[in-house]
Protein backbone atom coordinates (compact mmCIF):
# COMPACT_ATOMS: atom_id res chain seq x y z
CA UNK A 1 0.00 0.00 0.00
CA UNK A 2 1.40 3.40 -0.89
CA UNK A 3 1.74 6.04 1.81
CA UNK A 4 -0.69 8.32 -0.02
CA UNK A 5 -3.69 6.08 0.67
CA UNK A 6 -2.76 5.78 4.35
CA UNK A 7 -2.48 9.57 4.53
CA UNK A 8 -5.88 10.00 2.87
CA UNK A 9 -7.41 7.59 5.37
CA UNK A 10 -5.84 9.42 8.31
CA UNK A 11 -6.78 12.88 7.03
CA UNK A 12 -10.22 12.26 5.51
CA UNK A 13 -11.40 9.30 7.58
CA UNK A 14 -11.96 7.10 4.53
CA UNK A 15 -10.19 5.87 1.41
CA UNK A 16 -11.38 3.99 -1.70
CA UNK A 17 -9.21 1.11 -2.92
CA UNK A 18 -9.55 -1.10 -6.02
CA UNK A 19 -8.64 -4.74 -6.59
CA UNK A 20 -8.73 -6.27 -3.12
CA UNK A 21 -10.73 -9.21 -4.48
CA UNK A 22 -8.49 -11.66 -6.35
CA UNK A 23 -9.70 -12.17 -9.92
CA UNK A 24 -10.48 -15.82 -9.35
CA UNK A 25 -12.55 -15.04 -6.22
CA UNK A 26 -14.99 -12.43 -7.52
CA UNK A 27 -17.39 -14.88 -9.19
CA UNK A 28 -17.21 -17.26 -6.22
CA UNK A 29 -18.09 -14.43 -3.81
CA UNK A 30 -20.89 -13.23 -6.07
CA UNK A 31 -22.39 -16.73 -6.30
CA UNK A 32 -22.09 -17.29 -2.55
CA UNK A 33 -23.81 -13.96 -1.88
CA UNK A 34 -26.69 -14.88 -4.16
CA UNK A 35 -27.18 -18.13 -2.27
CA UNK A 36 -27.14 -16.56 1.20
CA UNK A 37 -29.43 -13.72 0.06
CA UNK A 38 -31.92 -16.28 -1.23
CA UNK A 39 -31.77 -18.20 2.05
CA UNK A 40 -32.26 -14.99 4.00
CA UNK A 41 -35.21 -13.79 1.94
CA UNK A 42 -36.88 -17.20 2.21
CA UNK A 43 -36.61 -17.12 6.01
CA UNK A 44 -34.20 -20.06 6.18
CA UNK A 45 -31.34 -17.87 7.46
CA UNK A 46 -32.64 -15.77 10.34
CA UNK A 47 -29.47 -13.83 11.19
CA UNK A 48 -30.34 -10.65 9.34
CA UNK A 49 -30.79 -6.90 9.60
CA UNK A 50 -34.41 -5.93 9.16
CA UNK A 51 -35.89 -2.80 7.64
CA UNK A 52 -36.86 -0.32 10.33
CA UNK A 53 -34.04 -1.19 12.74
CA UNK A 54 -30.54 0.24 12.53
CA UNK A 55 -28.92 -1.63 15.41
CA UNK A 56 -29.48 -5.01 17.13
CA UNK A 57 -31.71 -6.54 18.30
CA UNK A 58 -33.41 -6.77 14.91
CA UNK A 59 -37.12 -7.46 14.38
CA UNK A 60 -37.53 -10.87 12.80
CA UNK A 61 -41.24 -10.25 12.28
CA UNK A 62 -40.40 -7.81 9.49
CA UNK A 63 -40.11 -9.79 6.23
CA UNK A 64 -37.79 -7.30 4.51
CA UNK A 65 -34.04 -7.24 5.10
CA UNK A 66 -31.17 -4.84 4.46
CA UNK A 67 -28.36 -7.07 5.67
CA UNK A 68 -27.23 -10.65 6.27
CA UNK A 69 -25.27 -11.39 9.46
CA UNK A 70 -22.45 -13.86 10.13
CA UNK A 71 -21.23 -14.68 6.62
CA UNK A 72 -18.45 -16.90 8.00
CA UNK A 73 -20.88 -19.02 10.06
CA UNK A 74 -20.20 -22.69 9.27
CA UNK A 75 -23.93 -23.42 8.98
CA UNK A 76 -24.03 -21.24 5.87
CA UNK A 77 -21.50 -23.56 4.27
CA UNK A 78 -19.80 -20.82 2.24
CA UNK A 79 -16.05 -21.08 2.96
CA UNK A 80 -15.18 -18.46 0.32
CA UNK A 81 -16.08 -15.69 2.78
CA UNK A 82 -13.50 -16.71 5.40
CA UNK A 83 -10.99 -17.35 2.62
CA UNK A 84 -11.40 -13.78 1.37
CA UNK A 85 -11.43 -12.24 4.86
CA UNK A 86 -8.01 -13.80 5.48
CA UNK A 87 -6.63 -13.24 1.95
CA UNK A 88 -3.26 -11.55 1.41
CA UNK A 89 -4.40 -8.33 -0.38
CA UNK A 90 -7.16 -7.56 2.13
CA UNK A 91 -5.19 -8.42 5.25
CA UNK A 92 -2.14 -6.51 4.05
CA UNK A 93 -4.14 -3.35 3.42
CA UNK A 94 -6.04 -3.54 6.72
CA UNK A 95 -2.82 -4.20 8.60
CA UNK A 96 -1.17 -1.14 7.12
CA UNK A 97 -4.13 1.09 7.97
CA UNK A 98 -4.05 -0.24 11.53
CA UNK A 99 -0.29 0.17 11.77
CA UNK A 100 0.13 -3.17 13.50
CA UNK A 101 1.97 -6.45 13.05
CA UNK A 102 0.17 -9.46 11.60
CA UNK A 103 0.39 -11.21 14.96
CA UNK A 104 -1.74 -8.38 16.40
CA UNK A 105 -4.60 -8.72 13.89
CA UNK A 106 -7.92 -9.77 15.40
CA UNK A 107 -10.86 -11.41 13.61
CA UNK A 108 -14.11 -9.51 14.05
CA UNK A 109 -17.35 -9.14 12.08
CA UNK A 110 -18.22 -10.04 8.50
CA UNK A 111 -21.71 -9.29 7.17
CA UNK A 112 -23.43 -8.52 3.87
CA UNK A 113 -25.38 -5.38 2.97
CA UNK A 114 -28.23 -5.95 0.52
CA UNK A 115 -31.10 -3.99 -0.99
CA UNK A 116 -34.54 -4.30 0.62
CA UNK A 117 -37.21 -5.68 -1.70
CA UNK A 118 -40.23 -3.58 -0.78
CA UNK A 119 -39.24 -0.44 1.10
CA UNK A 120 -36.74 2.38 0.76
CA UNK A 121 -34.79 2.56 4.00
CA UNK A 122 -32.14 4.86 5.44
CA UNK A 123 -29.80 4.77 8.40
CA UNK A 124 -29.53 7.91 10.47
CA UNK A 125 -26.40 10.06 10.59
CA UNK A 126 -24.18 8.62 13.30
CA UNK A 127 -20.74 7.76 14.61
CA UNK A 128 -20.32 4.17 15.78
CA UNK A 129 -18.63 4.99 19.09
CA UNK A 130 -20.11 8.37 20.01
CA UNK A 131 -23.67 8.91 21.23
CA UNK A 132 -25.87 11.16 19.14
CA UNK A 133 -26.58 13.35 22.18
CA UNK A 134 -22.96 13.67 23.32
CA UNK A 135 -21.93 17.17 24.31
CA UNK A 136 -19.14 18.98 22.47
CA UNK A 137 -16.69 18.12 25.25
CA UNK A 138 -17.77 14.48 25.31
CA UNK A 139 -17.49 14.28 21.54
CA UNK A 140 -14.00 15.83 21.51
CA UNK A 141 -12.86 13.34 24.14
CA UNK A 142 -14.37 10.37 22.31
CA UNK A 143 -12.86 11.37 18.96
CA UNK A 144 -9.41 11.59 20.52
CA UNK A 145 -9.46 7.85 21.23
CA UNK A 146 -8.09 5.52 18.56
CA UNK A 147 -10.10 2.33 18.73
CA UNK A 148 -7.53 0.21 16.87
CA UNK A 149 -9.98 -1.03 14.29
CA UNK A 150 -10.95 -0.50 10.68
CA UNK A 151 -14.11 -1.34 8.81
CA UNK A 152 -14.89 -1.49 5.14
CA UNK A 153 -17.48 -2.01 2.40
CA UNK A 154 -16.50 -3.98 -0.70
CA UNK A 155 -19.00 -3.71 -3.56
CA UNK A 156 -19.74 -6.67 -5.81
CA UNK A 157 -22.06 -4.44 -7.85
CA UNK A 158 -22.07 -0.66 -8.18
CA UNK A 159 -22.91 0.81 -4.78
CA UNK A 160 -23.92 4.40 -4.03
CA UNK A 161 -25.55 3.89 -0.62
CA UNK A 162 -22.91 5.36 1.72
CA UNK A 163 -22.62 9.04 2.66
CA UNK A 164 -19.80 10.48 4.76
CA UNK A 165 -18.56 13.85 5.98
CA UNK A 166 -14.82 13.84 5.16
CA UNK A 167 -12.60 14.75 8.09
CA UNK A 168 -15.42 14.51 10.63
CA UNK A 169 -13.66 11.69 12.52
CA UNK A 170 -11.38 14.36 14.01
CA UNK A 171 -13.71 17.22 14.91
CA UNK A 172 -16.98 17.67 16.79
CA UNK A 173 -20.15 18.47 14.88
CA UNK A 174 -21.06 22.01 13.95
CA UNK A 175 -24.42 23.25 15.25
CA UNK A 176 -25.95 22.54 11.83
CA UNK A 177 -24.52 19.03 11.75
CA UNK A 178 -25.64 18.39 15.31
CA UNK A 179 -29.20 19.40 14.45
CA UNK A 180 -29.29 16.76 11.70
CA UNK A 181 -27.71 13.96 13.73
CA UNK A 182 -29.03 14.29 17.28
CA UNK A 183 -32.20 12.24 16.78
CA UNK A 184 -32.89 8.68 15.72
CA UNK A 185 -34.57 9.89 12.55
CA UNK A 186 -33.23 9.02 9.11
CA UNK A 187 -32.43 12.00 6.88
CA UNK A 188 -34.89 13.07 4.21
CA UNK A 189 -31.90 13.88 2.00
CA UNK A 190 -28.43 12.84 3.21
CA UNK A 191 -26.81 15.65 1.21
CA UNK A 192 -28.56 18.18 3.44
CA UNK A 193 -25.82 17.42 5.99
CA UNK A 194 -23.14 20.15 5.73
CA UNK A 195 -19.98 18.73 4.20
CA UNK A 196 -21.55 15.42 3.16
CA UNK A 197 -20.54 13.56 0.02
CA UNK A 198 -21.86 10.38 -1.58
CA UNK A 199 -19.38 7.51 -1.90
CA UNK A 200 -19.91 5.64 -5.17
CA UNK A 201 -18.13 2.30 -5.48
CA UNK A 202 -17.62 0.41 -8.71
CA UNK A 203 -17.73 -3.41 -8.67
CA UNK A 204 -14.65 -4.70 -6.84
CA UNK A 205 -13.86 -1.41 -5.11
CA UNK A 206 -13.55 -1.12 -1.33
CA UNK A 207 -14.04 1.87 0.95
CA UNK A 208 -12.23 1.65 4.28
CA UNK A 209 -13.51 4.13 6.84
CA UNK A 210 -12.94 5.19 10.41
CA UNK A 211 -16.05 4.10 12.34
CA UNK A 212 -16.26 7.53 13.98
CA UNK A 213 -16.56 9.44 10.74
CA UNK A 214 -20.03 10.98 10.53
CA UNK A 215 -21.85 8.65 8.13
CA UNK A 216 -25.22 7.33 7.04
CA UNK A 217 -26.66 5.15 4.28
CA UNK A 218 -29.68 5.10 2.02
CA UNK A 219 -31.13 1.86 0.60
CA UNK A 220 -33.15 1.74 -2.63
CA UNK A 221 -35.16 -1.44 -3.32
CA UNK A 222 -34.74 -0.82 -7.05
CA UNK A 223 -30.92 -0.96 -6.95
CA UNK A 224 -29.30 -4.36 -6.59
CA UNK A 225 -26.84 -4.46 -3.73
CA UNK A 226 -24.40 -7.08 -2.47
CA UNK A 227 -21.69 -5.32 -0.50
CA UNK A 228 -19.31 -7.14 1.83
CA UNK A 229 -19.25 -5.26 5.15
CA UNK A 230 -16.63 -6.19 7.70
CA UNK A 231 -14.21 -5.01 10.34
CA UNK A 232 -10.86 -6.11 11.67
CA UNK A 233 -9.12 -5.11 14.87
CA UNK A 234 -5.71 -4.71 16.46
CA UNK A 235 -5.23 -6.47 19.78
CA UNK A 236 -3.59 -3.35 21.20
CA UNK A 237 -7.09 -1.88 21.35
CA UNK A 238 -8.05 -4.27 24.14
CA UNK A 239 -11.51 -3.67 25.56
CA UNK A 240 -12.12 -0.70 23.25
CA UNK A 241 -12.87 -3.26 20.50
CA UNK A 242 -15.42 -5.15 22.56
CA UNK A 243 -18.62 -3.09 22.52
CA UNK A 244 -19.30 -2.98 18.80
CA UNK A 245 -18.08 -6.52 18.20
CA UNK A 246 -19.30 -8.69 21.05
CA UNK A 247 -22.88 -7.42 21.01
CA UNK A 248 -23.62 -9.37 17.83
CA UNK A 249 -23.91 -12.88 19.28
CA UNK A 250 -20.74 -14.73 18.28
CA UNK A 251 -21.06 -18.00 20.21
CA UNK A 252 -20.69 -19.92 16.96
CA UNK A 253 -17.17 -18.56 16.53
CA UNK A 254 -16.04 -20.65 19.51
CA UNK A 255 -17.27 -23.88 17.93
CA UNK A 256 -14.66 -26.31 16.62
CA UNK A 257 -16.38 -26.66 13.24
CA UNK A 258 -15.79 -22.96 12.59
CA UNK A 259 -12.18 -22.90 13.71
CA UNK A 260 -11.37 -26.11 11.86
CA UNK A 261 -12.49 -24.54 8.58
CA UNK A 262 -10.06 -21.63 8.82
CA UNK A 263 -6.53 -21.38 7.47
CA UNK A 264 -3.66 -20.85 9.88
CA UNK A 265 -3.92 -17.07 9.66
CA UNK A 266 -7.65 -17.21 10.36
CA UNK A 267 -7.20 -19.50 13.35
CA UNK A 268 -4.64 -17.14 14.86
CA UNK A 269 -6.90 -14.12 14.32
CA UNK A 270 -9.86 -15.99 15.84
CA UNK A 271 -7.83 -17.02 18.89
CA UNK A 272 -7.13 -13.35 19.56
CA UNK A 273 -10.86 -12.55 19.47
CA UNK A 274 -11.62 -15.36 21.90
CA UNK A 275 -8.88 -14.03 24.17
CA UNK A 276 -10.48 -10.56 24.02
CA UNK A 277 -13.82 -12.04 25.06
CA UNK A 278 -12.20 -13.75 27.99
CA UNK A 279 -10.53 -10.55 29.14
CA UNK A 280 -13.63 -8.35 29.06
CA UNK A 281 -16.48 -10.77 29.84
CA UNK A 282 -18.38 -9.34 32.76
CA UNK A 283 -16.82 -5.91 32.37
CA UNK A 284 -18.73 -4.77 29.30
CA UNK A 285 -21.78 -7.02 29.48
CA UNK A 286 -21.13 -8.76 26.15
CA UNK A 287 -19.50 -12.04 25.31
CA UNK A 288 -19.17 -14.60 22.57
CA UNK A 289 -21.84 -16.61 24.40
CA UNK A 290 -24.62 -14.03 23.91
Amino acid sequence: MDATRKQIFDDQGFVVVPNLIPTDSHKALEDACERVIARTRSGEWTHRRTVGRQFPPFDNDNPDSWGVQHLMHPDLGEPVFAQWYTSDPLVSFAQNLLGCKEEELQMELFNLLINPLSYAFALRWHRDDVRENASDDEEIKALSIWHHGVQWNTALYEDSCLYVVPGSHKVPRSPEQRALSSTLDAPANPLDMPGAIRVILQPGETVFYNSNILHCASYDPQERRATLHACMGDTRGGATRSRNVLQHGLKWMKEAKFRDGLNDRGKAMLDRLVKLQGSVNGDVGYSLTN
